[in-house]
């Protein structure tokens, strides 16, 4: 008998202030209903002065850890996938694994991880996908061992750019066993990659004479304590073609829908009762998937129904029957009974990159417990996608356990009891013209920068 591998516990952590989406509207001179109905957003997650990356990926791990009462030497590894490192040598995973480490000293000894694996994994958005199939194969090998699965960012756009309103962060930690008790994820696994430049973050450099005429004379040398004529400068904000970067991920998708089909014949329409997608916002995976689903129905010669609903496809322009279909009866059921349980978290916190298709998993399961409708049997299809570009298809089987492992998430609780900024604040907060934390909530944050010799820019956590 096949042994059954997946996710056997999941948990999170959101920053604790956010802003609203028609705040951020107002602002911008942006119609609130273009964003809240046509995209789906209605806030978006804010990280402190004093929290990053690694202090999100650490309070999902304790989180994981504490809720679920895993004993922290059982686990083999742990791995991150994030675009938002905070390092570009040493793994934000070990400042985040360092921290949590520390916490448990009391309660588990000295160095709890001391024989745990830890590493980042890079690939834009799906870098936390990456670290579940190769943990998933890791067990598959040897189904005592146990891992656990951190996704950590920080969707972070330029003011006034066309991405600024898709903001977010959070991190989502999940443990990996055999006989899981939330989803057994068979091995079957679609690939989608082409070597695209829709979306990255680039190495940029400012050569001395640039410097100067900004700086009243400031040298590199003044700021590096070297003899370097261009200083070397990274920035969370990206650059990226929106539009460009939609095609790419609907491409990938479909190529890695033909590629898990070529495995496995699927039935797509038939066999997988609900699609959890990456959402760099809302609404992207039924916008995203309408042509495929076209695909699907034509495949099971459907478009005579459809046609019945909007018209003859030859009838009209194209683009207009295109847009007919969205709003169709047929086309919203299948959003409402697949899709719409899954975007309802991403709604109140924006782009988590390699966290958002955790999170929608996680809405998926708390709408479902809070609904009452069962999700044991059911069938899962998991849609990624990370820039650059790459495109994963998974599928799972949520197990019969899963209720229990997920009552006490309270995710959208977590999320309406949040501080709630203004713009102005936003504004600053953004252009770290903030130095003392808005927030008091418990819980992970970054102490402070090493500046001694041999230390500087190491970073320091306490809880």
């Amino acid at each position: 008998m096949k042994m059954k591998i997946g996710i056997d516990a999941i948990d999170y952590y959101v920053p604790p202030i956010a802003l609203r989406i028609d705040e951020l509207a107002k602002a911008r001179n942006i119609p609130p209903e273009k964003l809240e109905k046509g995209l789906g957003l209605h806030a978006m997650s804010l990280t402190d002065v004093n929290e990053d990356t690694a202090s999100l990926a650490a309070n999902a791990l304790l989180r994981l850890i504490e809720n679920n009462k895993i004993d922290p030497t059982t686990i083999g590894r742990i791995y991150l996938g994030t675009e938002s490192a905070i390092d570009a040598a040493k793994p934000t995973s070990t400042y985040a694994v360092g921290a949590v480490e520390d916490k448990l000293t009391d309660q588990f000894g000295e160095r709890c991880f001391k024989n745990c694996d830890v590493v980042d994994l890079t690939f834009a958005c799906i870098g936390a996908i990456d670290a579940l199939e190769n943990c998933i194969d890791w067990v598959r090998a040897n189904p005592s061992r146990k891992a656990i699965v951190i996704a950590s960012d920080i969707a972070k756009y330029k003011l006034n750019s066309s991405g600024e309103y898709t903001q977010g962060a959070g991190a989502v930690a999940t443990l990996i066993s055999s006989n899981p008790n939330i989803l057994e994820i068979n091995d079957t696994i679609g690939i989608g990659m082409q070597h695209v430049g829709d979306f990255f973050k680039p190495r940029r450099t400012l050569s001395n004479i640039d410097l100067q005429k900004f700086s009243n004379g400031i040298t590199v040398q003044d700021i590096t304590e070297s003899s370097k004529e261009k200083m070397e400068l990274f920035s969370e904000e990206p650059v990226f073609d929106g539009y460009y970067s939609n095609e790419c991920y609907q491409n990938r998708i479909k190529e890695a829908l033909d590629h898990f089909n070529k495995q496995k014949k699927t039935d797509f329409l038939e066999d997988w009762n609900h699609l959890i997608f990456h959402l760099p916002y809302a609404y992207q995976g039924r916008r995203m998937m309408l042509d495929i689903w076209l695909s699907w129905i034509k495949e099971k010669g459907l478009m005579k129904l459809l046609e019945e609903e909007v018209g003859p496809i030859n009838k009209m322009e194209y683009k207009e029957w295109k847009k007919q279909v969205s709003k169709s009866k047929i086309y919203q059921k299948f959003i409402k009974e697949k899709i719409a349980d899954g975007e309802k978290a991403s709604m109140q916190i924006g782009n988590m990159y390699t966290g958002s298709i955790f999170m929608s998993l996680i809405s998926l399961l708390v709408v479902s417990m809070e609904q009452q409708k069962e999700l044991t049997g059911r069938t899962i299809g998991f849609l990624s996608y990370g820039s650059g570009s790459k495109s994963k298809i998974l599928e799972g089987t949520i197990s019969k356990y899963w209720l229990n492992k997920v009552k006490d998430l309270s995710i959208f609780a977590t999320l309406k009891n949040r501080m709630f900024i203004d713009f102005s604040t936003y504004n600053k907060l953004h252009n770290c013209a903030i130095d003392k934390p808005i927030s008091k909530k418990k819980a992970f944050v970054l102490s402070g920068i090493d500046d001694q010799q041999n230390k500087k820019g190491f970073r320091h956590y306490k809880y």
